[in-house]
């Protein structure tokens, strides 16, 4: 039996705890696939994920940058860019054990994917794998049917005190 964790919240470490599920999860001899919404192939973790037996890292074919810099055109091709992504998700997944499905919750929050048919997709595959969602914030729905969720909470952040990203760490 599958479970379906959601890592949500403001903070930082949303993505790198579902990275580490993936990781464990292989290091145990499961197979994961991995899928990322709204982001780019320049993501520190996606290189050493590619190097580890058990993890597929479905490559983002296409960046749009973020979402309030979109004009309408680019915001109707990034939407139909994730409803694709997310069903190619759950088909490599056949026959896997885990699925993370990395800033899903931002593409739902944007209306880039719907709802009704992530919770499809959900109840469909919740009894053989095991999924992972994350992104800030989930709805009321989607954190109904979810069996763990963990709330990741900015206390305090470097920016505020006027220390900028850092390659290779916040990115």
């Amino acid at each position: 039996m599958g479970l379906v964790h959601i890592y949500c919240g403001d903070g930082k470490g949303k993505t790198s705890a579902a990275v580490g599920l993936a990781v464990r999860a292989a290091g145990r001899g499961k197979t994961v696939v991995l899928a990322r919404f709204l982001k780019t192939e320049d993501s520190g973790e996606v290189p050493k994920l590619r190097e580890l037996s058990g993890i597929t890292v479905l490559p983002c074919e296409k960046s749009f940058g973020f979402v309030s810099a979109m004009d309408g055109q680019t915001k109707r091709e990034a939407a139909a860019y994730s409803r694709s992504l997310l069903e190619n998700a759950f088909t490599k997944a056949e026959g896997k054990d885990v699925l993370v499905l990395d800033e899903l919750l931002v593409a739902v929050s944007y209306d880039f994917i719907s709802e009704e048919r992530v919770l499809a997709l959900l109840s469909e595959n919740r009894e053989r794998l095991e999924i992972i969602m994350t992104g800030r914030s989930a709805s009321g729905a989607l954190l109904a049917e979810a069996d763990y969720v963990s709330e990741i909470v900015k206390r305090a952040h470097p920016y505020d005190r006027g220390i900028r990203a850092r390659m290779g760490i916040e990115y």
